[in-house]
């Protein structure tokens, strides 16, 4: 498996490359996509990417968690969480990419 990491600034670049806009605008259009979708998920909203996914935040309870180390009890707060499905597309293409490696 490949170790480099897709960044913000890749996105940029890439839309540099393939739309045409200017390095600034690219930059722009990428942090506002970027910003969208993170304002609709703070808000309880579901991000749905057709042929790549499903992001949602979901709301998980408190409970009793235990330090591995130790095996101390430990109570873990009730937080929100991000959760990512991808669709069955994604799946299939990132599967199609593993049988090329091999």
């Amino acid at each position: 498996m490949s170790e480099k990491t897709l960044t913000r600034m890749d996105l940029t670049e890439a839309v540099f490359r393939e739309v045409g806009l200017s390095r600034n605008e690219s930059s722009a259009l990428v942090d506002a996509v970027l910003q969208h979708i993170s304002d609709a998920l703070v808000r309880g909203e579901q991000v749905k990417i057709s042929s790549f996914g499903t992001f949602s935040a979901r709301d998980k309870n408190a409970r009793i968690g235990r330090n591995p180390k130790t095996g101390q009890e430990v109570p873990i707060s009730p937080r929100r969480v991000l959760s990512f499905r991808p669709s069955h597309l994604m799946k299939d293409r990132v599967a199609e990419g593993n049988r090329k490696q091999e």
